[in-house]
């Protein structure tokens, strides 16, 4: 009984995890969906957000190493610091000017190009975001502290021991990060399928022909839907940056979201929450079940065969569509 309740913990934790996944992997189906482009920096972009609104967080000069080096100076900090609210709404507007920028110097000059060619130049991009937060705000490990609490749930862990007699340890930050990504979804499913906005995304998504046809601006939409995707890695950042700390390695958080959308459909934002769920819960019980039968460690590898299970089986994914190819 005790190892089927450990095992109900693993599950439980392993869906946690599983949500913060989902969270990178929605930047990827939301500039996918609109433009077919592959955003190899969405993770580099989780990165960037998070190291800004540390910086903005605590009146971090932006570019101080370059400035002393250059000037002589000793800047560092303004001295004064920013309420997480406030910094995380100015982070907000950094993402929307980032992604203004990128659809002005980038896209705009690769319309009609394969996308091949559009998925290297996200290459490029991911690179030249993290040279520049690294020049703007340094390279050392920073902690973010936004509020969201963290360590054991003591109310569930109470309520699981009165109930099984076995407390169940859940951090508060996953809970925190479920709940936000939930209420995520929620507005993203809300604004794609209301508002004129989100019509006309999913337009350019069906057809970019057809939706130029009708006056919809290609380049409004671009600038939107990174906009969004901005928003979510901001979000993403900051679950993550509170989780582990901000520090370079946050953009490998990338990797971990191709087998969610392998597995979920590159174009379905309920897939990425789903896939990322069977991710997050499959690699936590492999590693309770199989882990000691072959020394552990599998986490770093099972989600990525997984992926490769169902790119042989099922190549479009749960809710991808199906691939059908005329001759």
């Amino acid at each position: 009984m005790e190892q089927f309740l450990y095992a109900a913990e693993v599950v439980v934790n392993g869906l946690m995890a599983g949500v913060m996944y989902a969270l990178v992997a929605l930047g990827f189906v939301l500039i996918y969906k609109a433009s077919g482009v592959f955003n190899y920096a969405q993770g580099v972009m989780a990165l960037f957000a998070a190291l800004t609104l540390v910086g903005l967080q605590n009146g971090q000069v932006p570019f101080a190493h370059m400035i002393n080096a250059t000037f002589g100076t000793h800047l560092d900090t303004f001295g004064w610091t920013l309420p997480a609210i406030v910094a995380i709404a100015l982070t907000a507007l950094v993402m929307v000017g980032l992604a203004i920028a990128i659809e002005k110097l980038v896209l705009k000059h690769l319309v009609n190009q394969v996308p091949i060619i559009l998925f290297m130049a996200t290459i490029g991009l991911a690179w030249f975001l993290e040279g520049l937060g690294d020049v703007m705000w340094g390279a050392d490990i920073k902690m973010l502290d936004v509020g969201v609490p963290k360590g054991a749930s003591e109310a569930l862990m109470t309520v699981t021991e009165q109930w099984t007699g076995y407390g169940f340890y859940i951090d508060r930050l996953d809970i925190w990060a479920a709940a936000i990504a939930a209420m995520l979804v929620a507005a993203l499913m809300v604004f794609s399928q209301y508002t004129k906005q989100g019509r006309a995304l999913r337009a350019v998504a069906d057809d970019h022909q057809a939706a130029l046809s009708v006056g919809i601006s290609l380049r409004f939409i671009w600038v939107l839907v990174w906009s969004i995707a901005g928003f979510v890695a901001l979000v993403a950042g900051i679950m993550w940056g509170s989780k582990s700390g901000v520090q370079f390695s946050l953009s490998l958080i990338a990797l971990k979201a191709l087998p969610v959308l392998m597995l979920g459909g590159f174009t379905s934002i309920p897939g990425a929450i789903v896939g990322g769920l069977i991710i997050g819960v499959g690699e936590k019980l492999f590693e309770f079940y199989v882990g000691p039968l072959v020394g552990g460690a599998t986490e770093n590898w099972f989600a990525y065969v997984l992926a490769l299970i169902f790119l042989v089986f099922r190549p479009q994914g749960l809710f991808g569509e199906k691939i059908i190819e005329r001759v």
